[in-house]
């Protein structure tokens, strides 16, 4: 199991996301970014204004994701 927070993948806070795979973390900061988008937080809509300029650029969504993934691969496992 492996740890990373919203801040790690681009996002407003340090909420945790743990699982076997970068897939499962990716999915369950997805649900974190619509749950926060609902709730209208700021910080986190300015974040996700932030990372839709960045993604106008072809292939910056597929660059970013190997980037994450890798930074994902390379955290050691956590204690426990």
């Amino acid at each position: 199991m492996k740890t990373m927070t919203c801040n790690q993948l681009a996002g407003a806070c340090e909420e945790k996301f743990t699982a076997e795979t970068f897939e499962e973390i990716a999915e369950m900061s997805k649900q974190h970014g619509m749950a926060m988008f609902q709730q209208q937080d700021t910080a986190h809509l300015e974040a996700m204004e932030k990372m839709k300029v960045l993604m106008q650029e072809e292939g910056a969504m597929e660059k970013w994701y190997a980037q994450k993934k890798q930074a994902f691969e390379e955290l050691p496992e956590d204690d426990g």
